[in-house]
């Protein structure tokens, strides 16, 4: 019989749906939204199998991955595209589609041995390929509980991604309707700063894009600039 205790630790709201059922289907798991709740979870919980770490926004501290097996997701086929904004930087890359990690998290980050790698598509909007995702993770935290995997060494020559920052989210100027469409995609997800453009004391940004016809269509939200982005 298994005693055991999973933390699913995610922050991202196309999580929720996924971890609630989780919950509600087992009692074995319970859900840490922040880093303050994680630490009260393993000051309370019995014991913990592994921690399960979907699009977390901090670094865990070295304290929790060296008691606990800690898995974590990653959106590239490792060592290929370790780093940050996997899923923008692939798709400016021109991938239409990846692989989904699960590594064991270590010091070095993205770096550690891989439990399972799986097909992912990289069509549709960054939210749709979110969600995509997260129900490719629950899968294999399913398997991973039932097979109890042992994790096996990255191989081949890490290729290092950049996190990408706010100002690269404007829309370019250059490179082709399939190029705009893509930048508007890959950003169209809730917590993701949206393609952008300045028009004066106005914030253009743009979402639900389509192609087709050799023409581009999108939704359009204009907004005046707060006090940051006037300086």
């Amino acid at each position: 019989m298994d005693n055991h205790t999973y933390i699913l630790a995610t922050s991202k709201p196309w999580h929720n749906d996924l971890a609630k059922d989780c919950l509600h289907i087992d009692d074995k798991f319970i859900w840490a939204h922040d880093p303050d709740q994680l630490d009260s979870l393993l000051k309370s919980a019995g014991s913990i199998r592994y921690i399960f770490f979907l699009h977390w926004n901090w670094l865990v501290p070295i304290n929790i991955w060296q008691r606990y097996e800690c898995v974590c997701f990653h959106m590239t086929d490792l060592p290929y595209g370790r780093g940050g904004s996997p899923l923008q930087n692939l798709i400016v890359d021109g991938c239409e589609k990846t692989k989904l990690t699960a590594l064991k998290m270590v010091e070095e980050m993205d770096a550690g041995p891989v439990y399972t790698k799986v097909p992912l598509s990289l069509q549709g909007t960054a939210e749709e390929i979110y969600l995509r995702a997260g129900e490719l993770s629950f899968s294999i935290i399913d398997w991973m509980i039932m097979n109890q995997p042992k994790p096996e060494d990255q191989q081949g020559a890490p290729v290092i991604f950049k996190r990408r920052g706010p100002e690269q989210s404007r829309l370019p100027q250059a490179g082709g309707l399939k190029k705009l469409y893509d930048h508007i995609r890959m950003l169209d997800a809730p917590t993701y700063p949206k393609a952008f453009l300045e028009y004066g004391d106005y914030v253009l940004e743009f979402s639900k894009a389509d192609i087709g016809n050799d023409k581009l269509t999108a939704s359009v939200c204009i907004r005046e600039k707060n006090d940051q982005e006037k300086t």
